[in-house]
């Protein structure tokens, strides 16, 4: 899409820095170079003022990728791009399936209204094929530490986001994202499959609320 638009060599296009390497590399295979904003912490998702802010005379495009479930703000990318003559590309989660759905979202309103040890992601995250969480506390260590003592406890976990692209080696920037590098200190994808009886349920829950009282957010 990025080709067919005419955007290569010269431009620059704006992507989260936040989730898979593929959008961005995406760009440096259409000759352009990707440019990091952050995201919204409620969504995952591109932040349109953030956006905003690192547009240059160089920026063609912006590519919003949609994420565990939540919808970005496109409308208010579009609006960035009327303003500064955008194009705005959308991408859904690269490996989220169709199957399912009506169990995994029976799943996570059954987290969502049962788990008090950590943050529940929105309602209207719940047909997402990963079940993302905040674990208060001080950032990556309570987070590394509370997946350990979930899996102790025979809770299959992991860590969506391990490193923002923007701290690796290949697409490593001198910029600060503060809400980008919180989430990925901070979040945890827990079990949603349609597979998931009652019992596992249960265990996730009762696994995840004994800890809850255990990390204290930092203050």
């Amino acid at each position: 899409m990025l080709r067919a638009a005419g955007v290569g060599s010269g431009d620059e296009v704006i992507v989260p820095a936040y989730g898979n390497a593929e959008v961005a590399e995406d760009v440096v295979l259409a000759g352009a170079m990707p440019v990091f904003a952050d995201i919204d912490p409620l969504t995952y998702c591109l932040s349109p003022a953030a956006v905003d802010a690192v547009v240059t005379d160089r920026t063609a495009a912006v590519v919003a990728v949609h994420r565990f479930g939540n919808q970005a703000d496109i409308a208010g990318l579009h609006s960035v791009g009327r303003r500064h003559g955008l194009l705005v590309l959308e991408q859904g989660e690269l490996d989220a399936p169709h199957d399912g759905l009506p169990q995994r979202r029976a799943c996570a309103a059954y987290l969502n209204g049962r788990l008090t040890g950590v943050i529940t992601p929105t309602e209207h995250a719940a047909h997402s094929h990963q079940y993302v969480v905040r674990v208060p506390g001080n950032g990556r260590p309570d987070r590394d530490a509370f997946a350990r003592a979930v899996r102790a406890r025979g809770v299959d976990c992991h860590v969506p986001v391990k490193t923002p692209l923007h701290r690796t080696p290949k697409f490593w920037r001198d910029v600060e994202l503060p809400a980008t590098e919180r989430a990925a200190d901070e979040t945890l994808a827990l079990p949603v499959d349609d597979s998931l009886s009652r019992r596992e349920l249960q265990r996730i829950v009762s696994a995840c609320n004994a800890l809850g009282g255990l990390l204290q957010p930092a203050f």
